[in-house]
């Protein structure tokens, strides 16, 4: 099974939404276990304590690499104002240049300092040899993949699916009610101007055997133009393969005619965003959901509950 949009894994610690997308398919456990190739060494992440007695070349405990880990980071930075501060106050400079720094620019096309401290925020650092990417206490994959796991949602009397159909403005009258998943600012033809999202091209490999060893190879740096390699027979470790696809991941700015991945959120506020918001906000008939609908960056666990409590408030609000 190969994922033609980047990796997904689920994770998650919300009860209700695991429990909502087992009914659609059974998950098989999976353990994201993610490397950093950093000036021709490999590492493991999330930093954890391997990563860093393997990055200083030493041998020490967990409260000892603690300590050392304080001493050197930024005590000076009270409150986080951008991405950078939040590295330098949490794991100081020598880790954050080898595995942030150059990966940042790459992803988001922008410095450190522009881009807001709580993107990082979700990126743990341990103080013991745990190397699963993620903390939830429920992870896995879809057995027989997202596709399946999706058909079997829109399997439904009430549910009639119509592709390349585009919905405007002025269709919404004819409707009781509209969820719109779509961009944002598309919704409204762009009249305030295109908000900014960040896109991924993907360069497909195919080879024998096993070409890299794992599911998720992360090139953090700033000299090598891609941002990862992702393997995906490691993404169905119950399944055997001989050959094997990967691909290589590129970001760059999103054109108007590119898929939308990543909203791109400024330190310094966003008015045209603001605008936006207040548009939809005045818009009768119509709630704004999903990843583009709200411009949020949300994993797939917290997208599924925004969309079951968003259902239950407007179900509330429109009992007879």
């Amino acid at each position: 099974m190969v994922h033609a949009y980047g990796p997904h894994i689920f994770h998650t610690n919300d009860d209700e939404v695991w429990e909502y997308v087992n009914q659609f398919m059974s998950f098989k456990p999976y353990v994201n276990r993610v490397k950093a190739t950093t000036k021709g060494k490999v590492f493991s992440l999330p930093i954890n304590l391997l990563t860093i007695n393997q990055f200083f070349g030493s041998t020490m405990s967990p409260n000892e690499a603690r300590e050392f880990i304080e001493e050197r980071a930024d005590t000076s930075i009270k409150e986080p104002q951008n991405f950078e501060e939040q590295a330098l106050k949490f794991i100081g400079p020598e880790l954050y240049e080898a595995f942030f720094l150059g990966y940042t620019r790459k992803q988001w096309g922008k410095e450190p300092t522009e881009i807001p401290a709580s993107i990082l925020k979700r990126l743990p650092v341990r103080f013991n040899y745990d190397d699963n990417y993620f903390a939830h206490r429920h992870q896995g994959m879809p057995e027989h993949g997202y596709t399946s796991m999706v058909e079997n949602i829109l399997n439904h009397p009430n549910i009639e699916v119509k592709l390349n159909t585009k919905l405007d403005p002025s269709d919404v009258e004819d409707y009781d009610h509209v969820f719109w998943s779509g961009p944002l600012d598309a919704y409204f033809k762009h009249k305030f101007g295109r908000l900014q999202y960040r896109t991924l091209d993907f360069e497909r490999i195919e080879k024998s055997g096993d070409a890299q060893g794992c599911a998720v190879m992360n090139y953090t740096d700033e000299e090598v133009p891609w941002t990862r390699i992702t393997e995906h027979k490691h993404f169905s470790p119950w399944e055997a393969h001989d050959k094997t696809v990967l691909f290589r991941e590129y970001s760059r700015s999103c054109e108007p005619d590119d898929i939308p991945y990543y909203p791109i959120h400024r330190t310094d506020g966003d008015t045209l965003l603001e605008q936006y918001q207040e548009a939809a906000a005045a818009e009768e008939g119509v709630t704004f959901i999903g990843r583009l609908g709200t411009y949020r960056y949300m994993d797939m666990d917290v997208t599924i509950r925004a969309a079951l409590d968003t259902l239950a408030e407007w179900r509330g609000a429109h009992a007879s």
